[in-house]
């Protein structure tokens, strides 16, 4: 298996590559930001043949890789890396920048395992006619959406009733019951899983579980009102389908990102390409440490909290809307997550901020061109209102 890691520095590109260790694959790619200390390691250890960084520094990485690229290519072209041959392509790229070598792997006909949710979030059609002119495929990468995926391996897409994805609950999901004073250190501490600061403060908000329900249905080619949310504390089933005669399938396992991942690098060849184009995937082996995983303890299922959690119901709006909605609200999110961490917004300020820009989103088809102006107008939208004070 030869792969190649988009965002190989960040939490889900790291841990692509403790798989890629595990199990002896070739990385020929690797495609990073500006962390290039890290980038360093990951150059000596796994001898690609590209080496992809962030324009802005791509002096800097020549002279902190040197010797270490071994006769590397050096470039400063995340769609050029994305395109390169691979068995695989990890996209772990954080944001709407992954969009683009999203499109370009699929268009190059590779298969993807993708961790990018605004790639169906914001722009899932486009994202199904690249891979259908080029013969990529795609397989999620996030846990529920793999749960989601291997418990509709085998299953006609037509018995499907509704798919549940679980959430943690984030870590207010006990209280307090007012989340006015809540302080960016405190969002940061997520129960359950170990991600990077824009995903643990929206799983905070649960605006991570909305952005998540537009992937799912985008991904399996479901109405919103087929997507449903629980909150799970013990966060142990990722996910489950209910079927029309009333069944239901779960998938669950430990807390460790390293088994979906290695889920959808393994079912990636032979992926979608187009929604609800499930099929299953040989499992290549064991994840380290998880074959003695007690089954037991209690699990607790809960409705979430509506009113605590607007967020949730924004992003269902934004979905049900489609257009341009969910790509003005994914960009409205991250400056409010910017904007909350750099303490110029408090908590309870990021859903207000998202119901205004959704509010005042220009109606319009959803274009590659329509998608950029929406996401740039949204964004200075959203840093007008964080430099006014928000106000509902």
């Amino acid at each position: 298996m030869k792969l190649t890691v988009l965002g190989s520095t960040g939490s889900i590109g790291t841990q692509a590559l403790d798989v890629a260790r595990e199990r002896g694959w070739v990385v020929g790619t690797l495609a990073a930001g500006r962390n290039l200390e890290r980038l360093a390691e990951q150059v000596r250890e796994f001898r690609p043949e590209v080496v992809s960084v962030d324009a802005a520094v791509y002096a800097q990485a020549r002279e902190v890789l040197g010797a270490g690229l071994r006769g590397a290519r050096l470039i400063a072209d995340a769609d050029e890396a994305a395109a390169q041959p691979a068995d695989v392509v990890v996209n772990a790229m954080s944001g709407l920048i992954g969009l683009s070598p999203t499109r370009r792997a699929l268009e190059a006909g590779r298969a993807v395992a993708l961790a990018t949710k605004e790639a169906m979030v914001t722009a899932a059609h486009l994202m199904w006619e690249a891979a259908a002119v080029g013969g990529g495929r795609v397989v999620p990468v996030d846990s529920e959406h793999t749960g989601v995926y291997q418990c509709l391996t085998g299953e006609d897409m037509a018995d499907v009733a509704e798919v549940i994805l679980t959430a943690s609950g984030g870590p207010f999901r006990d209280g307090p019951a007012d989340l006015s004073g809540v302080t960016p250190a405190q969002a940061l501490k997520h129960p359950s899983w170990s991600m990077g600061p824009k995903v643990t403060i929206d799983s905070a908000t649960l605006m991570n579980k909305g952005l998540e329900v537009m992937e799912c249905a985008s991904l399996y080619g479901l109405p919103l009102s087929q997507v449903g949310v629980v909150v799970h504390p013990q966060s142990l089933v990722h996910a489950a389908v209910r079927f029309r005669d009333g069944s239901l399938k779960a998938q669950f396992g430990p807390t460790d990102m390293r088994l979906p991942i290695a889920y959808a690098i393994d079912a990636a060849p032979s992926g979608m390409q187009r929604p609800g184009d499930v099929r299953g995937a040989r499992r290549g082996g064991e994840v380290a440490g998880h074959l003695g995983w007690p089954l037991r303890g209690e699990w607790q299922f809960r409705d979430p909290d509506p009113v605590r959690f607007p967020c949730l119901a924004l992003a269902y709006r934004a979905g049900e809307a489609g257009g341009l909605a969910p790509v003005a609200l994914n960009a409205a999110d991250e400056v409010a997550v910017e904007a909350f961490l750099a303490g110029q917004i408090g908590f309870l300020d990021i859903p207000r901020l998202l119901e205004r820009v959704l509010d005042e989103t220009p109606a319009g088809a959803l274009t590659w061109g329509s998608l950029a102006e929406a996401d740039a107008w949204a964004r200075t939208r959203s840093r007008e209102l964080v430099g006014a004070g928000v106000r509902a």
